[in-house]
C-alpha cells in the first residue's frame, strides 16, 4: 500500500467479495497513511508484515500520523496467512524450509536466497516448490512475478510499485487473475 490510500479504495471496488489479504508496509512512502488506515478499519482487511511496517514498530517517534491504535494493529500483524494452497507474506518463504520454516528477515526483507548478493537466484528460483502458492509483495523491480509447477502456480509476486508511479496490483485466487489499478501519479522515485 505505501500510503496510496485512493488506489486502494479503488482497487477494493474491483475486489468486492473476495478475501483481501494485505501484503505489508501499509503506511510509509505515501501520500496518505491515514487514508490507508479508514479503509482497512471500513473494510476489515487483513495483512502480514512488512519490512517498513517493522521500521514503523521500530522508531514510532518518526512518523507524526502514527496512532496508539495503529501502532497497535502493526505489531499484531503475523509473518503470514496461510488460506487453503496459498500463503500471504510481504517478501518470501524459505525456499528450502518453506513457510513453516521461515524466520522474521525471510518474512520481510528477502528477495535473492541464500543472501543478497547479486547474481544470487531469487528466492522463488532458488529451489522454491511448493505445494504452496506464495503470494508476497516488497520488490517494486521486479514487477509481477509468476512461477508455475505442472501448470499451476507456485509464487506470485505483486509489488507494481504504486507509490512509484507504477499500479496496485491483487492476485485473485479463485479465478486465478491479476486486478490492477494505475497509480493516480508517482508519490516517490523508485530506491
Amino acid at each position: 500500500m505505501h500510503g496510496c490510500a485512493a488506489e486502494l479504495a479503488e482497487l477494493l471496488k474491483k475486489l468486492v467479495g473476495h478475501n483481501v489479504v494485505l501484503l505489508g508496509d501499509l503506511f510509509t512512502k505515501g501520500p496518505d497513511p491515514l487514508g490507508v488506515w479508514s479503509l482497512i478499519q471500513e473494510h476489515r482487511l487483513v495483512s502480514v508484515l512488512g519490512n517498513h511496517d517493522v521500521a514503523v514498530i521500530r522508531a514510532p517517534e518518526k512518523h507524526p500520523w502514527l496512532t496508539p491504535e495503529i501502532l497497535s494493529y502493526l505489531q499484531g500483524l503475523p509473518l503470514m496467512r496461510k488460506e487453503g494452497r496459498f500463503v500471504a507474506v510481504h517478501a518470501a518463504v524459505h525456499p528450502k524450509k518453506g513457510h513453516q520454516g521461515t524466520q522474521r528477515a525471510v518474512a520481510t526483507l528477502m528477495r535473492r536466497f541464500p543472501d543478497e548478493t547479486p547474481g544470487n537466484p531469487f528466492w522463488y528460483d532458488a529451489g522454491w516448490e511448493g505445494p504452496e502458492c506464495v503470494v508476497f509483495g516488497h520488490d517494486a523491480v521486479r514487477g509481477l512475478v509468476r512461477r508455475e509447477k505442472k501448470g499451476r502456480p507456485i509464487a506470485i509476486g505483486l509489488d507494481t510499485g504504486c507509490v512509484y508511479g507504477g499500479q496496485l496490483s491483487a492476485y485473485l485466487a479463485d479465478q486465478d487473475i491479476v486486478v490492477q489499478v494505475q497509480a493516480k501519479r508517482s508519490y516517490k522515485p523508485i530506491s
